[in-house]
């Protein structure tokens, strides 16, 4: 067997199980009518409007997957601004863990908005498989001390039960792009202060949340919280990886490509480049979302 250039195998980094806990994949009828998703959600167009922004369906990412070595992905949608095409993609995610079992893990979207809708597909989703919520965003306004009251219920319910929820987070310096954000590092800090034992994902480096750690009252506050790495060639350089691990530790760190916008071979090549042991990249790319999966108490 001829292994691929940027292969887990070729980096050193096999054979144990490789984890991506964020990959985007949309249903058919968004990928084949982009221009009519697009002029029925805003959000949807400021994101997706450019026909270079990818959009891929299931069996793209399962090829991908084989390509590269992952065993495993987590599948999210978009965060729709109506209930009903929340729904269509949430059942269109179940839908493709159920033709890739074992392969594709689902997390659902949910809506700020509508509470009383939450309840009821978080419910459902999960009795249907599925293992946690996200990725939510808000690309159109910012996160407020009213939503986190709004979903308290629910996000007490996930709470108790330990299922994982991703939510966006960007840097605000640096460069513009599609999807960046404006909500306040300071309200993802109080979701963490208000459900302290959920098991909260905070993508994207948590827009540098992890910096923060340095000072001890906010790193016991976020000691239930993970960073996951979806975009980071984008966004931070290399050394990203070992500065994390001396801040916020090696276990708290997730592998998250965000494909199809990174494609995981560069997250390879740079764990590679990282100066990190064999041991923390296996823990990254796998083992630590791993033991956030098996801690959970579904329905």
């Amino acid at each position: 067997m001829v292994l691929a250039k940027g292969s887990p195998e070729v980096l050193g980094i096999g054979p144990a199980m490789i984890i991506d806990c964020h990959t985007h994949i949309f249903p058919d009828e968004v990928r084949r009518d982009r221009d009519h998703f697009c002029q029925k959600e805003s959000v949807f167009s400021s994101v997706y409007q450019n026909p270079k922004a990818k959009m891929i369906g299931a069996e793209e990412l399962i090829a991908s997957m084989d390509e590269t070595g992952i065993d495993q992905s987590v599948i999210c949608g978009f965060p729709w601004s109506e209930t009903e095409l929340c729904a269509l993609h949430n059942q269109y995610l179940i839908n493709s863990a159920l033709r890739y079992p074992n392969r594709l893990v689902p997390f659902l979207l949910l809506h700020f908005s509508d509470p009383e809708w939450s309840a009821k597909e978080l419910k459902e989703g999960i009795e249907n498989g599925a293992k946690g919520v996200g990725e939510i965003a808000l690309y159109d306004r910012e996160m407020t001390l009213q939503d986190i009251e709004t979903m308290k219920p629910i996000f007490r319910e996930m709470e108790q039960r330990k299922i994982p929820l991703l939510l966006h987070t960007n840097e605000h310096l640096g460069h513009s792009y599609p999807g960046k954000g404006t909500t306040p590092l300071e309200i993802f800090y109080q979701v963490a202060l208000t459900f302290p034992s959920l098991p909260i994902l905070l993508a994207h480096w948590g827009g540098g949340l992890p910096f923060y750690e340095l000072m001890p009252e906010v790193a016991e506050a976020m000691k239930n919280v993970y960073y996951d790495t979806a975009a980071s060639p984008f966004l931070y350089s290399k050394k990203i990886y070992r500065i994390a691990k001396e801040i916020v530790g090696i276990e708290r760190i997730l592998f998250g490509s965000d494909f199809p916008l990174v494609s995981p071979k560069r997250y390879f090549q740079e764990l590679e480049e990282s100066e990190l042991s064999l041991e923390d990249r296996q823990k990254i790319l796998g083992l630590n979302f791993l033991e956030i999966l098996q801690s959970a108490k579904y329905f």
